[in-house]
């Protein structure tokens, strides 16, 4: 059974790949569905969206062990600013998968550069995990 985290907290500078001094990793969930998931990752980046080394991503996982890790940059225009519902007549973007968080970082920094001006857009990165029984992804 497939199930959701949002991960993330401070980190100590905007490669976002070491925690800042004193703070550790906050993992929010489990999560039945994607969607509540969504519902706290935009809750979390809202109350750090003035703090430029606070990120938070999406994990999703099967129950279990895993035996790697795959990363996804997801994102594009929104309805509003909220960051929950893709704008009419647009789909949210999934690029990836990559095998190393800094490759993610680099397609994530290249699409939100890409967007800086559109208030509505917003990206993200989304971890999956790949299951150990059966190789297929998490």
């Amino acid at each position: 059974m497939k199930r959701y985290w949002v991960i993330g907290g401070e980190y100590s500078d905007t490669s976002f790949t070491r925690f800042a001094p004193g703070k550790a990793e906050i993992r929010v969930g489990p999560f039945a569905t994607y969607e509540e998931a969504l519902k706290a990752w935009s809750g979390r980046a809202w109350a750090t969206v003035d703090d430029a080394h606070s990120r938070y991503s999406i994990l999703s996982e099967e129950a279990g062990r895993t035996t790697g890790t795959r990363y996804w940059v997801v994102g594009g225009e929104y309805a509003d600013s909220t960051f929950t519902v893709p704008a009419a007549g647009k789909t949210l973007e999934r690029l990836g998968p990559f095998a190393t968080q800094q490759e993610a970082q680099k397609a994530w920094a290249g699409r939100a550069w890409a967007t800086v001006d559109d208030a509505m857009c917003r990206y993200r990165i989304e971890i999956e995990h790949i299951a150990a029984d059966d190789g297929k992804a998490a």
